[in-house]
């Protein structure tokens, strides 16, 4: 009887260690992206590891994977809606793709004078709904990070319109990207992140646009002489994770990561111009890529080209969204 006694005990006394290790398991959040660490949105997602995990006091682990070193941006968004990881910051032009198409309005060029303008729609009703559509697919929205203006870069200068003409030039899979250059007269060339460089290098591609902070990081100055100050995009992301991995988390780790992606967004978007400036001096140090202002007759001149783009995808982003947008901005076309 002791022996059976003390066999029963030991049983016991294994299940409560298995289960309190079982229990002191951390939850696993993979957080896959397709930039540089030393990208504002690299920066970014380190800083909310950091604040998730010491928050969560151990309970939450987060594992960041930046440079494309688990999926390529045509493989990202199916990946997280199969839960291969739970956790991306897409760029925004990624959601047309999914069906999604209204995300598309912030690809429409010179929508945006400033950042306070993007952010009346950003932190407003306007993006609360759009982050509500994606639901349907899987997937809950967190938070929107900038990057910054995008600036355009090529082989040649390129100060007009007509300076575009024929050139190959690398954008995100996105139709209102692929009309803003064929506006211009290139020829748009959709392309995954991880292989611009190489494609520039090879003559592939003529030029392509970016923020400067991935031009500068991607080390674009050593394969493109010009670039132009045209800030004519916005490229921003969205923190997304996997619904059904959100849902079915505790309810209190939940809240501590709402928490910690706030102030990881509001870190996100203070760097962003910062990041952006100090890339773009950094590319005249290396002397290697000649940059362009443009004079103001310039760039009313790419204005006037582009702005045609956003009458022609009025019906592909939605005409009520257009509206809302531009009744938050201010923006007469």
């Amino acid at each position: 009887m002791n022996f059976r006694f003390a066999l029963a005990a030991l049983t016991s006394a294994i299940l409560a260690v298995t289960s309190t290790a079982s229990a002191q398991q951390p939850i696993v959040i993979k957080f896959s992206h397709v930039v540089a660490v030393d990208t504002p949105k690299g920066k970014a997602a380190d800083y909310f590891k950091k604040l998730a995990e010491e928050r969560s006091k151990g309970r939450v682990k987060v594992e960041v994977y930046p440079n494309s070193q688990l999926f390529k941006d045509g493989e990202e968004m199916e990946a997280v809606q199969l839960g291969s990881v739970q956790m991306l910051a897409p760029s925004l032009a990624k959601f047309g793709p999914l069906g999604v198409r209204e995300f598309e309005v912030f690809d429409l060029p010179y929508m945006f004078d400033d950042y306070a303008e993007l952010h009346k729609v950003t932190a407003g009703p306007v993006g609360a709904g759009l982050f509500k559509k994606l639901e349907s697919k899987g997937i809950v929205g967190l938070a929107y990070w900038d990057n910054g203006f995008k600036v355009m870069s090529a082989n040649k200068p390129i100060r007009m319109p007509a300076d575009y003409k024929g050139l190959k030039m690398r954008i995100q899979s996105s139709k209102v990207l692929g009309d803003e250059m064929k506006a211009l007269g290139s020829i748009p060339q959709v392309m995954a992140f991880s292989e611009v460089y190489q494609a520039l290098q090879t003559g592939v591609v003529d030029g392509t646009e970016n923020p400067p902070s991935n031009f500068y990081t991607q080390k674009m100055q050593e394969v493109q002489k010009y670039l132009a100050l045209t800030n004519h995009g916005y490229l921003g992301y969205a923190v997304i994770v996997n619904k059904k991995f959100w849902d079915g988390l505790p309810a209190d780790i939940r809240t501590t990561l709402e928490g910690a992606m706030k102030d990881a967004t509001k870190f996100a978007n203070d760097i962003a111009q910062k990041e952006n400036d100090d890339a773009l001096e950094a590319v005249r140090k290396t002397g290697k890529t000649e940059i362009l202002t443009l004079t103001a007759e310039q760039k009313s001149a790419m204005k006037k080209a582009l702005v045609v783009v956003h009458k022609e995808n009025e019906s592909r982003v939605g005409k009520d969204t257009l509206a809302e947008v531009y009744k938050e901005t201010g923006f007469k076309p």
